[in-house]
């Protein structure tokens, strides 16, 4: 096998933190190379955007595939065989990024004002393929993957890269709402740390389980606002119980005005 480059036993290891510099679609020597890390795939192949395709050669036992991309296409997939079962994938490091700079801007000094939009997992559209996008900040990770039902719960799958001030990010294509997910986080030391929840989490599963659960935000009931008419507030202040126009109630003060 050709000798590797310190990067691909970074991403062998779980240890990268931009998995995008060596995976994906990359331009070298005037040719297009696609790199692909798929554990436990015995063949893998690139699928043009034509439906053309052309094998990748497995330059590690671990799983790690490279090769040329079909007529040069710039839009792929990919296709693993895994024993009987060949499966379609869309590459995850082959998308743009999740974040854009005027948000890690925006996040890094603290003055988003929608980071609920931002952080956690969001199912979105990517380049005409559905999927997730996740964020999370962990500033003193050494490296982050995310785990879950789309993955069979392989931090080697889905490793994220590093933005801003340590947000990680990742959109991962096909995942759902439903799906449960942690990160596996890798901390300063180089320890590995315990599976963690998200914090950001729209949705939890009950305990004693701890994943959190992705959410399709357009999908929840929002309350339907009160008729424009209402306009009192009812109180329970000292054992006095009434109600007070919006105005006076805010003084928290049931006197003469209230009835």
């Amino acid at each position: 096998m050709t000798k590797l480059p310190a990067e691909a036993y970074a991403i062998i290891e779980g240890k990268h933190s931009d998995p995008f510099r060596y995976l994906g679609l990359h331009s070298e020597g005037g040719h297009s190379v696609v790199r692909a890390f798929i554990p436990e795939a015995s063949n893998v192949e690139a699928i043009g955007e034509h439906g053309e395709t052309a094998p990748l050669e497995r330059i590690h036992d671990a799983g790690l595939f490279a090769g040329a991309l079909p007529n040069g296409s710039k839009r792929y997939q990919l296709r693993a065989r895994f024993g009987e079962n060949v499966v379609d994938l869309d590459d995850p490091y082959r998308f743009p990024p999740v974040l854009s700079d005027f948000d890690l801007y925006l996040l890094g000094e603290g003055t988003h004002r929608r980071i609920y939009d931002k952080l956690g997992a969001h199912p979105i559209t990517l380049d005409g393929v559905d999927g997730v996008a996740f964020v999370v900040l962990a500033p003193n990770a050494k490296a982050v993957s995310v785990v879950g039902d789309f993955n069979f719960w392989n931090p080697l799958r889905h490793p994220m890269r590093v933005r801003g001030v340590g947000y990680w990010e990742l959109f991962v294509p096909h995942a759902r709402a439903g799906d449960r997910y942690k990160f596996d986080v890798t901390g300063p030391d180089g320890r590995h740390l315990p599976l963690k929840s998200d914090p950001v989490a729209f949705a939890a599963e009950i305990r004693p389980s701890t994943a959190s659960v992705v959410v399709d935000e357009s999908r929840i009931p929002h309350p339907r606002p009160a008729p424009s008419g209402i306009n009192a507030l009812y109180l329970s202040v000292s054992g006095l119980k009434g109600y007070c126009s919006h105005r006076q109630g805010r003084s928290g003060l049931p006197r003469a005005q209230c009835h």
